[in-house]
């Protein structure tokens, strides 16, 4: 049982009321607001099932995550700048992207068609030629094409090289100089160069090259308050130094992203304190070393968007399989609009949106498709009365990754279509707004991508 729900004991009920409150929720009516947005208007507004981004939360965190390194660094006199990076491929919305931008945030991109994103960005004045374009992942030849055009047209463009093979790519058709990152291997990850090979490969192939300037490394980890992950940083923070007594143009690290999110009501991260840790970390091996500090490039996607956004359902079926087992069936599917539900058996903060006065019981949640996966497991919902009563419930923090991986837009399992998704923001007053960034997809657009139109 993962979410509790009322009526309970005092106790409970407190520390409920205490947890709701601290990820935005409250209950009022019996009915579940999130972020002062009262969800059943919304529900009876646009129906079910239903995709709410609330714009206000990106910017929050994206703030949140900038001043806390900005603190850490003034409290050490840190020397370096901290560059916070949105990659794109956790949502490649507009309205995400923009949001995002409005802080003074650099981007981010992993693929071929993340580039024509880029030009839009620029041509409405979201970015100019002084943002940062970290370019992660493999890259196929009309990848590295299109980098080293946004190179020859003067965009902030530092390439991460995957492999040392990728060098070649450049070297073939860039006449002019430009940086370049590498990005180090981590255990058991197919991506990046091994920390013992980075130095060898240096000094015999860019060392001495008239056109490539190492500027920055790159690892990705998942930041955790764990003696791992400090092992892992503080060799990271080594090989920098290293490095950069053979390369003084080396003068950035790039740690990542991995940033964790809330996936219950009980979750509990010292964000403050990891970051003023990461900093004094780096301050102090890089003093060690008798090296200046760099300047630090974060990825934080997840942390960035997966909180701003929420999926509501309605309960459209409960049916009593045994007498151990009820379920409640949903209006959708998670297999195909939760992906992580069913590929990571990822938990998300799983809540009523109405009959909160009602009493709870254990419940098996269903997907609306005939796979015998498309299922959530159990959960806590209130009672309800079928014939006479209708029962809605959210998934939250479910902003990141999802539309990407349940390919938003196309053909699903068992044809269900993607949902009706509504963008939630603050007008100059303070007073919340929606409008729809995209109806439900109708049955014209799937028959046209099955070849039958």
């Amino acid at each position: 049982m993962r979410v509790p729900s009322r009526p309970l004991d005092d106790h409970k009920e407190a520390k409920l009321d205490h947890n709701l409150k601290s990820f935005h929720f409250d209950v009022t009516n019996d009915e579940l607001s999130w972020n002062d947005v009262p969800l059943m208007k919304l529900v009876q507004q646009h129906g079910t099932p239903l995709k709410i981004t609330y714009l206000p939360q990106i910017s929050s965190h994206v703030q949140h995550a900038k001043s806390l390194f900005e603190k850490a660094m003034r409290r050490r006199g840190y020397p370096g700048r901290h560059n916070y990076c949105y990659p794109t491929k956790t949502s490649h919305f507009r309205y995400i992207l923009e949001e995002v931008l409005k802080n003074d945030t650099h981007i981010e991109i992993s693929s071929t068609f993340d580039v024509p994103i880029i030009r839009e960005l620029y041509r409405t004045r979201k970015i100019d030629k002084d943002t940062y374009i970290i370019c992660n992942g493999h890259k196929q030849p009309l990848y590295t094409q299109h980098i080293t055009k946004l190179v020859e047209e003067g965009f902030n463009v530092i390439p991460v090289l995957d492999s040392v093979r990728e060098l070649e790519a450049y070297d073939d058709v860039l006449s002019q100089p430009f940086s370049i990152g590498i990005r180090i291997a981590t255990r058991s990850s197919r991506l990046g160069v091994q920390t013992s090979d980075i130095c060898n490969f240096y000094r015999t192939r860019i060392q001495n090259h008239n056109k490539f300037k190492l500027k920055m490394l790159h690892i990705h980890t998942n930041i955790t308050d764990t003696p791992q992950y400090w092992t892992q940083l503080s060799s990271f923070i080594n090989t920098y130094c290293t490095l950069h007594k053979i390369n003084p143009h080396l003068d950035s690290i790039n740690i990542g992203g991995g940033m964790p999110i809330a996936h219950s009501l009980d979750f509990a991260f010292d964000y403050e304190a990891v970051i003023d840790r990461i900093v004094e970390t780096i301050t102090r091996i890089c003093a060690d070393n008798a090296v200046p500090p760099p300047h630090v490039f974060t990825e934080f996607g997840s942390y960035t968007v997966a909180e701003s956004s929420a999926t509501i359902y309605q309960v459209i079926a409960q049916k009593q399989q045994s007498e151990e087992e009820l379920w409640y069936v949903i209006n959708g599917s998670f297999i195909t609009q939760i992906p992580d539900t069913w590929g990571k058996k990822e938990l998300f903060i799983c809540l009523p949106i109405n009959n909160w006065n009602h009493s709870g019981r254990d419940v098996l949640l269903g997907g609306l498709t005939c796979d015998s996966q498309d299922v959530y497991g159990d959960v806590k919902m209130p009672e309800f009365d079928e014939a006479g009563e209708e029962q809605y419930m959210g998934f939250f923090h479910t902003g990141a990754y999802q539309e990407e991986l349940s390919g938003y837009g196309g053909v699903s399992h068992c044809l269900v279509p993607a949902m009706k998704h509504v963008v939630v923001d603050r007008d100059w007053e303070g007073k919340w707004t929606s409008r729809v960034a995209a109806d439900e997809q109708g049955s014209e657009s799937m028959m046209q991508l099955l070849g039958y139109a």
